[in-house]
């Protein structure tokens, strides 16, 4: 059976004769030919990364690049007079992708070859390539989610919150307080519902069961009206963390049987697994429900069980379980919250839907 083609999360742009026509140094005034700007805007739109590695005076070029419209879309850009290999292996390792995720394109032979030489694993593309390169599989994701499609945006964002944290005089709390911080929650949509999957699938340091739910069983989920299928995002002042929670949430009378809590681990510091159990914890209460969650130890969600742990949750008897389906999985524990004064949420702003008459 072929393997299949890994996704190319990064393509490296040559700039001369390859994303603009000519040559900046000697013509001055260069264009890209409009089905470049297009193909630009449509890998950013499928969630591919695009950086630059070009020979070329760093604040002329991208003096270029910002008068075409198009610096916006490129990433960790490496524009001098080194080899490209070394910019390439650079911007990757700076992205912390592997390097059979990264393409590079560059209409001179003898700049794909001296990257193909000294980083085998990346793919290398002639400029002249470039009209049918959307088309190619390794371009072509299965899905692209609602993140993946702001990506770019993310990753930016990383990188100027990187930069201020690296600035920042104090200790690390204060620069938390100082990211101004607003997590919303809110009932999932059609178009999140890919996403939703992708957390179920990835995160294992914040997953409450490490229990996989298909993009059919969620949208199943989505249109019972018993269940409430919740997705957390998260910004700050420099820009979106993108969707960063989720929680599957079952309705009975006088329970709320939390199924599924999960977090990524970029949003671990932030306390946001916190965070969301104390603001079920509140909607719970205004509903004078018993919070029921479903919780199972693994060797690397311990962080999930101290969250829970300290939110109030207990595994001591009580009869509010007695109703509910078996776990999935025997090694399941059902942690149970009894009925508490309403509180605010701990740390952060937080916008959210309220499930009351849900």
């Amino acid at each position: 059976m072929a393997e299949q083609t890994p996704i190319v999360k990064c393509l490296v742009w040559d700039l001369d004769n390859t994303l603009w026509q000519g040559t900046l140094l000697e013509d001055g005034m260069v264009t890209p030919p409009a089905a470049v700007v297009e193909l630009i805007a449509e890998l950013d739109r499928r969630g591919i990364l695009q950086s630059v590695a070009s020979k070329n005076d760093h604040d002329q070029a991208w003096k270029q690049l910002e008068a075409l419209g198009v610096a916006e879309y490129f990433v960790l850009p490496r524009i001098g007079w080194g080899p490209k290999s070394d910019s390439v292996r650079d911007i990757a390792a700076e992205l912390n992708f592997a390097l059979d995720t990264i393409a590079f394109v560059d209409d001179q032979p003898a700049e794909r070859a001296e990257v193909q030489f000294h980083l085998p694993a990346v793919r290398c593309y002639a400029a002249e390539q470039l009209p049918g390169l959307a088309a190619l599989p390794e371009f072509s994701p299965a899905t692209v989610t609602v993140d993946a499609r702001r990506r770019r945006q993310m990753y930016q964002a990383g990188f100027r919150r990187k930069a201020a944290e690296a600035e920042f005089q104090g200790p690390s709390d204060d620069f938390l307080r100082s990211l101004d911080l607003v997590m919303h929650i809110e009932r999932a949509t059609e178009d999140e519902l890919s996403r939703v999957e992708e957390l179920t699938l990835r995160t294992s340091q914040m997953n409450a069961t490490g229990v996989h739910y298909s993009l059919s069983e969620l949208r199943t989920l989505l249109a019972d009206p018993r269940h409430e299928v919740l997705v957390t995002t998260l910004t700050d002042r420099f820009g979106p963390h993108g969707a960063v929670g989720l929680e599957l949430l079952e309705k009975h009378a006088h329970v709320w049987h939390l199924k599924l809590l999960a977090t990524s681990c970029r949003v671990v510091s932030f306390g946001a697994g916190s965070v969301i159990l104390g603001w079920l914890v509140d909607q719970a209460a205004h509903q004078g429900v018993h919070l029921v969650a479903d919780f199972r130890r693994t060797e690397r969600n311990r962080i999930m069980e101290i969250a829970y742990r300290l939110a109030g949750f207990t595994d001591e008897p009580c009869d509010c379980r007695a109703g509910l389906p078996a776990p999935p999985h025997e090694d399941i524990q059902r942690l149970h919250l009894l009925p508490a004064p309403c509180a605010p949420p701990p740390t952060m702003n937080l916008h959210a839907v309220s499930l009351q008459g849900a």
